[in-house]
């Protein structure tokens, strides 16, 4: 899957915002001819247009899973558990890089104070996952009792 040939809903956004269809949005950043603020917006709406699709391939299982012509056989309660979870996860990145384009939009620079364009830059994205909860007991030794 291609991303910058698959449409996003925040596609209408990124052409008001930088004047420019979203392909040859993509063309300015391949060609170095793209600002930092251009970038991050299109690698959050590459996020965004994946985090869509999943989103999209978890609906029409569910509706081809439980549609009128769908075979009563074939229908599982745990699969629809695993849909469902799938489903909030898929959501959460759609809204969460959603929001953070929403944020870059509203706050990046007007387009003739955005600076010039930044050749050579590959920026990456790093995540850390918030600690797990301890356990009830966690770091509790055990007392042997004679």
């Amino acid at each position: 899957m291609n991303v910058t040939d698959k449409s996003s809903s925040c596609d209408a956004a990124l052409k008001e915002a930088f004047g420019a269809e979203v392909a040859e949005l993509y063309a300015q950043v391949t060609q170095g001819e793209a600002n930092a603020a251009l970038q991050r917006a299109l690698e959050l709406r590459s996020f965004l247009a994946v985090a869509e699709e999943q989103v999209a391939r978890v609906r029409d299982r569910v509706h081809a899973a439980t549609g009128p012509d769908g075979d009563m056989g074939d229908l599982s309660a745990e699969n629809l558990r695993w849909d469902a979870d799938w489903l909030d996860a898929a959501l959460a990145a759609r809204d969460g890089y959603s929001a953070a384009l929403d944020e870059l939009l509203r706050t990046m620079p007007a387009p003739d104070k955005a600076g010039p364009a930044r050749t050579g830059l590959s920026p990456k994205i790093t995540a850390t996952a918030s600690p797990a909860p301890a356990a009830p007991r966690a770091g509790a030794m055990r007392i042997r009792r004679p």
